[in-house]
C-alpha cells in the first residue's frame, strides 16, 4: 500500500479525513451511538452491548480515543469511556462547513 503522503494536504483536510476515518466502521459509529444513548461514562458493557469480541472493541475504542471524540478515566481494574462533548460540537462545526460548501451549487455540471 502506498503513502498517504498527508504532508501535502492542509491541516484542515487531514482534520476532516481522520474524523470521516471515525466513521468509516459500523463498530464505531455503534460505539458512538450506545455512549450519546446513556448519556454517561460506561465502564465493561459496551462488549455486550455491540456484540463483538473485547480486542476488537478495545481496537475502535483506541482509535476514537485518538481522535479525542471519546474519554476514557481509569476506575479500578477497568477504564469507562464517555463521549468528549467538547470535540464532538468542534468536530460538528468542522463537518458542518465541509459539508456545506455545495450548498449553493447550481445543477450546470453533469
Amino acid at each position: 500500500m502506498g503513502l498517504a503522503k498527508t504532508e501535502i494536504f492542509t491541516d484542515k483536510q487531514n482534520e476532516i479525513a481522520l474524523f470521516a476515518k471515525a466513521f468509516g466502521h459500523p463498530a464505531r459509529v455503534s460505539i458512538l451511538q450506545y455512549l450519546f444513548k446513556i448519556d454517561s461514562c460506561v465502564c465493561g458493557d459496551i462488549v455486550n452491548e455491540i456484540g463483538l469480541a473485547q480486542p476488537t472493541i478495545s481496537q475502535h475504542l483506541k482509535e476514537l480515543k485518538q481522535l479525542g471524540l471519546i474519554q476514557g478515566n481509569v476506575e479500578g481494574t477497568s477504564v469507562c469511556y464517555c463521549i468528549n462533548k467538547e470535540k464532538w460540537a468542534a468536530m460538528k462545526a468542522i463537518l458542518t462547513d465541509f459539508l456545506n460548501q455545495g450548498h449553493s451549487i447550481k445543477p450546470t455540471c453533469c
